[in-house]
C-alpha cells in the first residue's frame, strides 16, 4: 500500500443530546473517502477525545473500521496525559484491528524529554501496531523535540510523526536525524507545501472535511513535481486554511460542516458553538469558495 498524502483528523458528530451519533459518523467517513482523504485519524483533538469515555472511543474506532476499513487506513488517537491509560486504550485500539495508533504528547502534566520518550516507549512496546507521534506544543505544553523522536524510531514500530509545533527548523532538523522511512506529516493545513518542499510527506488535515479534494490535488501536484500548480491550490485553499482557525478547533469545522448540511451536531463542554461574529465569518468563508 501506497504510503498516504492527505489524512484526515475526523470531528465527532454528536445527537441533540449530545451523544455520540455513530451513524452519522460512518457518513462522514464515507463522505471523507469519497473527497480525497487517504486514510482517517478518529478520536483526535479534531474530534474532541479528551470529552469522549473509553467505550465512546472504541465504539468510533469500530464503526469507522466497518465502514471504510476497506478503502482506507484507520488510525485511532489513544493518546492522553496518563501513561498506563495509554497503554490500556492503544491495546483495545489493537484488539478492535485499527490500523495503527496516534498519541498526542502527554498535556498539563508537562514531562522532560526523557519522560516523553518513557511514555511513549512503553506505549508502543505493548502494541504490535504502528505508531504515529503527534507533536502540538501549542495545545500540550511540550514540544517533542528531533532528538528526542531520533531515540524512539530506534522502536520498530513506531512509524509516523504529526508535526505540529509550526516550527519549520525543528521539521528541518527533525528530517534530517530521523530514518527516511519514519514519515512525517504537517499537522497544519497551511503549513503543508512548504513543509513538503523538505520532505515531508503530507498533512494530517482538518481542512479536508471541507476541501479536501483540493488539498488531494495539491499534494498530489507537488509529488509529481507540478510545483506551479501545487502552489496555485496553495494559495487558492490558504483563506479557508487560516479561517478555520478563528477560534479554538475543532469550532469552525463543526460550525462549517452543520451550514454544509453535514448534521455534525454542537459540543460537549467546555467548548462551545462559535459567536454570531465567528457564524458569519465562516458564512462567508463557505460562500466565498461555493459550498454553500
Amino acid at each position: 500500500m501506497s504510503i498516504p498524502g492527505l489524512l484526515t483528523a475526523m470531528v465527532t458528530p454528536y445527537k441533540d443530546d449530545l451523544s455520540v451519533n455513530y451513524a452519522k459518523a460512518a457518513e462522514l467517513a464515507e463522505y471523507l473517502c469519497d473527497n480525497g482523504t487517504e486514510a482517517l485519524v478518529v478520536c483526535g483533538t479534531t474530534g474532541e477525545s479528551p470529552v469522549l469515555s473509553v467505550d465512546e472511543k472504541l465504539k468510533l474506532y469500530e464503526t469507522v473500521k466497518e465502514r471504510v476499513g476497506s478503502r482506507v487506513p484507520v488510525w485511532a488517537g489513544t493518546g492522553s496525559n496518563n501513561t498506563a491509560a495509554t497503554v490500556e486504550l492503544s491495546k483495545k485500539a489493537d484488539k478492535l484491528g485499527v490500523d495503527g495508533i496516534m498519541l498526542v504528547t502527554p498535556y498539563y502534566n508537562k514531562p522532560t524529554q526523557e519522560g516523553l520518550y518513557q511514555h511513549f516507549k512503553a506505549v508502543a512496546e505493548n502494541v504490535s501496531l504502528p505508531v504515529m507521534l503527534y507533536n502540538v506544543p501549542g495545545r500540550t505544553s511540550s514540544n517533542l523535540l528531533p532528538e528526542t523522536i531520533a531515540r524512539l524510531t530506534e522502536i520498530k514500530n513506531i512509524k509516523a510523526v504529526k508535526e505540529a509545533s509550526g516550527d519549520m527548523d525543528q521539521v528541518s532538523l527533525l528530517k534530517s536525524i530521523i530514518p527516511d522511512q519514519v514519515v512525517i506529516y504537517s499537522g497544519d493545513d497551511s503549513i503543508t507545501l512548504p513543509l513538503m518542499a523538505i520532505g515531508v510527506q503530507g498533512v494530517v488535515s482538518i481542512a479536508s472535511h471541507i476541501v479536501g479534494n483540493e488539498i488531494r490535488a495539491m499534494v498530489d501536484a507537488f509529488k509529481i513535481g507540478d510545483l506551479v500548480k501545487a502552489r496555485e491550490l496553495h494559495l487558492e485553499l490558504f483563506p479557508m486554511f487560516k479561517g478555520l482557525f478563528i477560534t479554538t478547533n475543532p469550532i469552525p469545522v463543526k460550525a462549517a460542516l452543520n451550514m454544509m448540511g453535514k448534521e455534525v451536531g454542537g459540543f460537549r463542554l467546555p467548548l462551545t458553538d462559535p459567536s454570531e461574529k465567528e457564524q458569519e465569518f465562516i458564512k462567508n468563508l463557505l460562500t466565498r469558495y461555493n459550498l454553500i
